[in-house]
């Protein structure tokens, strides 16, 4: 792995993002992924970690697939590194490719499924874990989506007992926090180039 993957992958940065775990980065650098599509995995899977960790220490009884959503989290836009357009424009040719791609790789099909499932989250089936996925690969740049976010506050109300607007808050309160260190983490990702 050359530095610049290398950097990308599990390199000290400001704001610290936690590396991308060794089989992942590996997977990654194999299918060819443009260095900011690895920056970009990166942070998405800096912020699938912090969600899952809020979810661990303050819903201790919440039962989800931690492993899924952090895989989720790592390897959800892989596609891309087939459609390269879609890194700086729209599309969604890469979901079906990006699931495609894992599922050559030996992927189990129950972690593939998030990279063709990260943006259709209104699906009646989503888990909680599709859900986790698709909030990480929005609030990493701070994007608030309202209706994703009353998703999870259901779901958090249910699994928990707590009142509806005490999810609410308490959910508000992390994405807030998350959100501050939104504009480090695209400088980080537009540092590198969009083709190796």
């Amino acid at each position: 792995m050359d530095a610049a993957m290398s950097r990308a992958t599990s390199g000290a940065v400001d704001p610290p993002l936690i590396p991308l775990p060794e089989h992942i980065a590996e997977l990654l650098s194999d299918v060819g992924s443009p260095l900011r599509l690895v920056a970009h995995l990166r942070a998405v899977h800096d912020v699938g970690y912090q969600l899952v960790a809020w979810l661990e220490k303050h819903r201790p009884s919440l039962i989800f697939d931690r492993e899924a959503v952090l895989f989720g989290a790592a390897t959800h836009d892989v596609g891309k590194a087939v459609h390269l357009g879609e890194l700086s424009g729209p599309g969604s040719a890469h979901e079906e490719a990006g699931q495609a791609l894992l599922l050559g790789r030996g992927v189990n099909p129950e972690h593939a499924r998030f990279a063709a499932t990260h943006a259709s989250w209104t699906r009646q089936d989503a888990g909680l874990e599709d859900l986790l996925v698709s909030l990480a690969d929005k609030v990493w740049k701070n994007k608030r989506v309202p209706d994703l976010e009353d998703l999870i506050v259901a779901r958090l109300s249910e699994a928990t007992g707590r009142a509806t607007w005490e999810e609410f808050i308490a959910l508000d309160e992390i994405l807030s926090h998350i959100g501050e260190r939104a504009d480090e983490r695209l400088a980080f990702q537009a540092s590198f180039p969009i083709h190796s």
